[in-house]
């Protein structure tokens, strides 16, 4: 059986001072990691080195790569809706505006556990633009979770603003 567990935050974070001040910070909660990556991704339109700075906080030590970073800029630059679809609240309809305080719904399956490796975890995430829920892989050091892959950015249905109809 599956755990889905719905994290909340009052505020998404827009720097790393921010990030490091959230109590989900401690990253000894793999749900409450998954949960912060997609809130760190929402802040990319407005300022993708915050965004990069947050995400290389919660990779570790294993920083982004010059492609990781093109990666990043060729799924978000003009498409910030994309993280936000996956916050309750947010639909096509009303251009992916999510409800505030931002909440989040991320759960387990029968497979996030059957990794090869001990010490990772995919964590499903849904997204209101997307017929099959999205994952996060989560690799544990220690007592605490890094994100290790991150499947959130791709392509979604576009919000009404974008539609010709």
């Amino acid at each position: 059986m599956s755990e889905i567990r719905i994290i909340t935050f009052e505020e998404l974070p827009k720097n790393l001072e921010e990030l490091r001040a959230m109590p989900q910070m401690s990253q000894k909660d793999p749900f409450e990691v998954a949960a912060l990556v997609a809130a760190v991704l929402c802040r990319y339109e407005e300022s993708a080195q915050d965004t990069i700075d947050m995400l290389n906080v919660l990779r570790g030590s294993r920083h982004m790569s010059p492609y990781d970073l093109q990666f990043l800029r060729d799924r978000l630059t003009g498409k910030g809706y994309i993280p936000r679809s996956y916050f309750a609240g947010a639909t096509p309809d009303n251009n992916y505006t999510p409800t505030v305080p931002y909440t989040i719904e991320v759960s387990d399956n029968l497979y996030s556990y059957t990794d090869s490796l001990e010490g990772y975890v995919k964590l499903d995430l849904r997204s209101s633009g997307a017929d099959n829920p999205r994952q996060v892989q989560l690799r544990s050091k220690g007592e605490q979770w890094f994100l290790w892959e991150n499947f959130l950015m791709a392509d979604i249905r576009a919000p009404k603003s974008d539609s010709e109809w």
